[in-house]
């Protein structure tokens, strides 16, 4: 993986550490929403939610397109992507892990 693929790996986990980066994330996940729809819903101040969703956006999760006079933010879904790939590195040896055990115990069970 590349130093720059690594940087925006680390912005992104940086940003779904927070919990209401992902009720945002939640909310825009199927309908670009505006900002003041999406505070409403997670409950935050306008301000505190754009500063969420810049956050965001830094960190390649969200995307915001103008649809005439509203600013509407959806979930960028190659961000995600790019987390997802790093987390499912993980679940092959995990996998395996599991396998060998449930084998192991089998054989114990037929001893």
């Amino acid at each position: 993986m590349s130093a720059e693929a690594v940087a925006d790996l680390d912005l992104a986990l940086r940003a779904l550490a927070d919990g209401n980066r992902r009720a945002i994330l939640r909310v825009i996940r199927s309908t670009p929403q505006p900002v003041g729809a999406i505070a409403q819903e997670v409950g935050l101040s306008q301000q505190t939610t754009s500063h969420h969703l810049g956050v965001l956006r830094k960190a390649g999760l969200a995307v915001g397109t103008r649809e005439g006079t509203r600013h509407l933010f959806a979930v960028d879904t190659d961000g995600l992507a790019a987390v997802r790939s790093y987390l499912d590195e993980f679940w092959p040896g995990k996998l395996a892990d599991l396998k060998a055990a449930i084998e192991a115990r089998e054989a114990e069970d037929h001893v």
